[in-house]
């Protein structure tokens, strides 16, 4: 079907495709670098705490340095249509140094800020409080030892003044997100103790106010060794963004395999101003699957749209797939938030909502079968076309052959 076909038939509904289409290409989706490596940075750590995070798999093609991980990033770019963002760890730094993590600066990351520049996009930026020897206990901000908790309390205070810099460089914010692995893997005595010193450490890092940069803190439910208890748990870091007034960064792979993200994000919006989202595909709990264009990601899609949360969320990516080839990993999972947003925006929300107000749950029943049916491929589509991004066969014909390209590294 034609772009001018699918076009009439949404009218018919009410709803403007050209809006929906000129609204989808202004919203900005931050892609993880660390799809690109499988989760490695270009530090040569010796510490072995992942905090849980581990890519499975050894396909063909693994970025080796920051070159080869540009080079990746921009294929990418180039096959998902719109202008987006790149989030960046401090694992990844470009410089011939060796930095410890508490004394990494802005420079370190310098290279990374111009290619952002030549690219077009924005950058974000997140603390490592992992893969580390000062992190294998699996207490960092938290430990009961004030000598580690004080590096990596410079290490916090190091990124904010590096996001700063970024945001700067680059005229529009970077948001920098603290996620810590703290917790035990076994049960505690004293969970109290643990979470004062992650509110104090928090408190030290972020005492210095920013510009040119956001904050945002990260939850968990439990990782690999931190089983019987997270310290920065969702209640926690819930009421300190509350508190402090930092974003809330809710993972969709954080959280009881039957939490609903989507049903969260209108109840913590009343509490908070801004959130971000890190957008995977949970198997089993926290697995970080590419995410696909089931129902999880278009339900939430449409709560960022009918709550009119757009303008409020910051949407970034967070998986790691190394199964299958790590730049087609990063099309798809981004083509899909996409085509999920898209859909979002072609619904008739006055409509829907009008049904629900008059608590006509049969017509708002049959309104979201019926619309099921509309042609949203022919919009997408056009989406794709109007931004020199391929579609179908042409698509898969562009990453069959850049992966071969990489295939020997």
């Amino acid at each position: 079907m034609g772009y001018e076909s699918a076009k009439a038939q949404f009218a018919a509904w009410g709803v403007d495709t050209e809006a929906a289409i000129d609204r989808l290409k202004d919203i900005p989706i931050s892609v993880h670098c660390w799809q690109g490596d499988d989760v490695v940075g270009f530090e040569n750590q010796t510490g072995t705490s992942g905090g849980g995070i581990q890519a499975t798999g050894n396909h063909p093609g693994r970025a080796r340095n920051p070159e080869e991980l540009r080079a990746d990033l921009e294929f990418a770019y180039a096959q998902i249509p719109g202008a987006h963002r790149l989030n960046l760890h401090a694992m990844y730094m470009d410089t011939d140094e060796a930095p410890d993590r508490d004394e990494i600066e802005y420079r370190h990351f310098a290279p990374w800020v111009d290619w952002a520049k030549d690219q077009g996009i924005g950058l974000d930026f997140n603390p490592t409080f992992f893969a580390h020897a000062k992190a294998d206990d699996n207490l960092t901000l938290s430990h009961p030892d004030k000598g580690i908790r004080d590096f990596w309390i410079e290490h916090g205070i190091r990124t904010r003044d590096i996001a700063a810099k970024i945001g700067e460089e680059l005229g529009a914010p970077a948001i920098n997100n603290i996620w810590v692995p703290d917790g035990y893997k076994d049960i505690p005595v004293d969970r109290m103790a643990a979470r004062a010193r992650l509110e104090a450490s928090l408190d030290t890092m972020l005492s210095e106010a920013k510009d040119h940069m956001l904050d945002a803190v990260e939850s968990k439910l439990f990782g690999i060794g931190v089983e019987a208890c997270t310290v920065g748990s969702h209640e926690f870091y819930l009421g300190y963004a509350i508190r402090k007034g930092t974003l809330l960064c809710l993972d969709m792979g954080h959280f009881h395999p039957t939490e609903n993200i989507a049903d969260k994000l209108s109840a913590v919006s009343l509490s908070l101003p801004e959130l971000l989202l890190h957008v995977s595909r949970p198997m089993r709990w926290d697995s970080d699957h590419v995410i696909l264009l089931n129902d999880d990601i278009q339900t939430m899609a449409h709560e960022l749209v009918s709550a009119d949360l757009l303008g409020r969320t910051h949407i970034g990516l967070d998986f790691f797939d190394a199964t299958i080839s790590r730049t087609a990993a990063w099309v798809i999972g981004t083509r899909n938030m996409q085509k999920a947003l898209l859909q979002a925006l072609l619904k008739p929300w006055n409509r829907l909502k009008s049904a629900e107000d008059r608590l006509d749950f049969t017509a708002r029943l049959v309104l979201t079968e019926e619309l099921k049916d509309l042609p949203y491929g022919a919009v997408w589509a056009e989406f794709c076309a109007r931004n020199d991004a391929p579609v179908g066969p042409p698509l898969i014909a562009s990453l069959d052959t850049y992966q071969a390209s990489v295939v020997d590294r």
